[in-house]
């Protein structure tokens, strides 16, 4: 049983409630799992809230989660106020948006394809390693020397002459030997064993099933890694394993998100999320990089700047500390000029023009934005906040003015395009490469 909601949707043990996109009906037990689910995560953000005995209300987050007891509930992004009328175009743009954040590019999909953009994320995840390992087997995988020392009736390589000559006599006839062995035990080919098993042992999709079955007999002489997590950040990424480098982010994906905690004990089932903040900044920095004009340089996340700085009385050497850095979510740079700009998975709402509703826009974000005008651009200059396009926030909205020299705009992007909404903001953002119309 499968139960398809969005973000911020409610999960209620009522059963006498009727199910929607916004409310999602699980049994007892299923309730019970994610409370103790919420009581071990280790998100930055919280999963769920509580709301009483039988009501749990879902955080920001996107994904897919499997109970021990065979529920399952799929998270889709929350893009519009109004509920929508099916979650394939959902699930699809959830895809694309995985895609970006991998780096990875899109590919044309056929019938089949959109067949299975139908499954639940977790198989739709595992789909794309299994089919990057095939086509990885298929080209060859790459081996390495490994340094072997064993002990066998024959001479192979080099004799341990410290060991060989403590040999008691009964095994007088066995050699102590050194030698190198042309092996496929690497380190990146026994991470992407261990995928391998996780993805074996989680898949239900017969498709899947079946790929992996063949893939793990092809496989079956690599050993896999029992805590593959210490192991990731030793992918060796040069020239010469360029072939592993598109399997590498969906390894990743299966080793970070469906390995550890979530399949042992009392916590067992399948905990796929990302948090839609977090995704949608970086679908958002793949969407900036093709839309920046010749000469324009994009740094996400920069800290250069600090809110103030100071010198306890307590310092001895009466050092000046700088505190609370500030971090915006992109800054671009073009002949000297910067712009600031930053992204908000928030839902405006044009019509409400007022000053008490202000569309919806947070105060603590412009005083935010404020900061950064006045520590990235000297108070001069311009600053943009990007909101997702929706039916009730389809064009940007006027200028806003902290003063005269200092300016916000705030700008829907289009999250099936990739592309921001063309407007006045245009004539003050050079760094794009926008036609005029």
């Amino acid at each position: 049983m499968t139960i398809q909601v969005r973000e911020y949707a409610t999960l209620t043990c009522d059963t006498s409630r009727e199910t929607s996109m916004d409310l999602g009906v699980v049994s007892q037990a299923t309730f019970d799992w994610l409370l103790e689910l919420q009581q071990s995560w280790k998100g930055r953000a919280d999963l769920l809230s509580i709301e009483g005995k039988t009501r749990l209300k879902l955080c920001s987050y996107a994904g897919y989660l499997q109970s021990p007891h065979g529920e399952a509930i799929e998270i889709l992004p929350k893009t519009e106020y109004a509920i929508p009328t099916g979650p394939e175009r959902l699930r699809r743009l959830l895809h694309t948006m995985l895609r970006s954040t991998l780096g990875l590019k899109h590919r044309e999909a056929g019938a089949a394809e959109l067949l299975r953009s139908r499954t639940p994320l977790h198989e739709w995840v595992i789909r794309q390693f299994l089919k990057e390992l095939a086509d990885l087997v298929r080209r060859g995988l790459r081996f390495d020397y490994r340094n072997v020392e064993e002990q066998c009736r024959f001479i192979r390589g080099q004799l341990d002459m410290t060991r060989q000559i403590r040999q008691t006599p009964e095994k007088a006839t066995h050699f102590h030997v050194r030698h190198a062995e042309f092996s496929p035990q690497r380190l990146e080919n026994r991470l992407i064993k261990t995928a391998l098993d996780i993805a074996f042992k989680l898949t239900k999709d017969s498709d899947n099933w079946r790929l992996a079955n063949t893939l793990s007999h092809q496989l079956v002489d690599i050993e896999p890694i029992n805590q593959p997590l210490r192991q990731l950040g030793h992918w060796h990424h040069g020239k010469m394993m360029q072939s592993y480098s598109i399997i590498n982010p969906w390894c990743r994906l299966l080793l970070e998100q469906l390995n550890p905690n979530f399949q042992k004990g009392k916590h067992k089932g399948i905990a796929l999320l990302f948090p839609m903040e977090q995704l949608f900044e970086r679908y958002l920095k793949a969407c900036l990089r093709q839309q920046l004009a010749v000469g324009a340089k994009l740094t996400p996340q920069v800290s250069r700047r600090h809110l103030l700085s100071h010198a306890p009385d307590s310092a001895e050497d009466e050092t000046v500390q700088n505190w609370f850095v500030l971090k915006p979510d992109f800054l671009i740079e073009q002949k000297g000029v910067c712009f600031v700009l930053d992204a908000k998975w928030k839902l405006l709402d044009q019509r409400l023009s007022t000053s008490e509703h202000k569309y919806g826009i947070k105060q603590a974000d412009l005083y935010q934005m404020f900061a950064y005008g006045q520590k990235y651009l000297d108070g001069k200059g311009q600053l943009m906040l990007i909101y997702p396009k929706h039916n009730d926030f389809e064009r940007p909205l006027p200028v806003f003015r902290f003063n005269d020299q200092l300016s916000l705009w705030c700008v829907p992007l289009d999250l099936y395009t990739g592309k921001l909404i063309e407007g006045d903001w245009l004539g003050s953002f050079d760094c794009f490469q926008f036609s005029a119309a």
